[in-house]
């Protein structure tokens, strides 16, 4: 299953992604409540995520419904005026593996980690496919970083590495937008990674059924159509299974939680310092991932 977020009389809503178009699930539930045989259905991805397999059922028995009637003003089409929303709105964490590419690690002069390095963004960070990035005044080196993020399904707490796919619910696209100017002021990098809209997540959320490898993804990423990021999931330092096992070790990962899990070689902090031209205004970022898709925003 593939969902999207989108806003609509500035609320947030679900929406799925079918043959027919993008079915606005809260019109359906509407339209279609007396074919329906439950009182309610998920409306928002919360719900659906919080609501484990029943609610995922309940879902796909709106979209059967939807999809065998003849009601076409049901779905949006993808390339229409959609407002979109981040692929998870409210995540309790949104955890980041910093370094998670040799080649990233070697490129930005950092040793190799032996553990996974973890760092932070917060809710204020998120924003949808087609969003616009307003750059901060305070600051000026700014960088993409294509990342595959992971979305847990279930509380997770002190999980094998074994049983840790089992935890996951699907995949998303991140932006790690970073300043680096901001980043590197103490050996913390919170503040250049969390300014407000520096987690783009989208534009879809695939669920983990619909993607037979995580561990064999193409990660891409464009400014301006130049292609800048060309790498691969079997890259990854720390795979995703090892991953969510780490942190559940550490503390208690819980539905909807995001976890960016790293991004491969090619940011402009890796090119020698007289080579670096950062992201400013007007710049367009594309991140491609394989099975997954494509978000893209702009810089103002």
């Amino acid at each position: 299953m593939k969902t999207i977020t989108f806003v609509n009389d500035s609320m947030q809503k679900l929406g799925v992604v079918t043959d027919k178009g993008i079915l606005d699930i809260e019109y359906a539930v509407g339209v279609f409540s007396n074919q329906l045989e439950h009182a309610t259905y998920p409306l928002s991805i919360t719900e659906l995520i919080e609501g484990g397999a029943k609610a995922r059922n309940d879902l796909e028995q709106v979209i059967e419904v939807a999809l065998s009637s003849n009601r076409s003003n049901l779905f949006l089409a993808e390339d229409s005026d959609i407002e979109y929303g981040p692929s998870v709105t409210d995540p309790q964490k949104i955890l980041c593996i910093g370094l998670n590419y040799k080649k990233h690690a070697e490129e930005s002069n950092m040793s190799l980690p032996e553990k996974p390095i973890v760092f932070s963004k917060f809710n204020n960070a998120l924003c949808g496919h087609r969003a616009k990035i307003n750059l901060p005044k305070n600051a000026k080196e700014f960088d993409y970083e294509g990342e595959l993020a992971i979305v847990i399904a279930k509380e997770a707490k002190d999980v094998s590495k074994e049983d840790a796919m089992s935890y996951i619910y699907g995949y998303t696209i991140a932006n790690d937008f970073s300043a680096r100017d901001l980043q590197f002021q103490s050996p913390q990098w919170l503040l250049g990674k969390t300014s407000d809209q520096f987690c783009p997540i989208g534009p879809y959320l695939v669920t983990a059924d619909e993607v037979a490898d995580v561990k064999d993804l193409s990660v891409r990423t464009y400014v301006n159509k130049e292609r800048r990021q060309d790498g691969n999931t079997a890259q990854m330092i720390f795979p995703c299974d090892e991953i969510i096992s780490y942190l559940s070790k550490h503390m208690t990962l819980y539905p909807g939680d995001v976890i960016l899990t790293g991004t491969p070689d090619g940011v402009i902090m890796g090119y020698e310092e007289s080579e670096r031209e950062w992201l400013k205004t007007g710049d367009e970022i594309v991140i491609e991932i394989e099975k997954i898709g494509r978000l893209s925003n702009e810089l103002i």
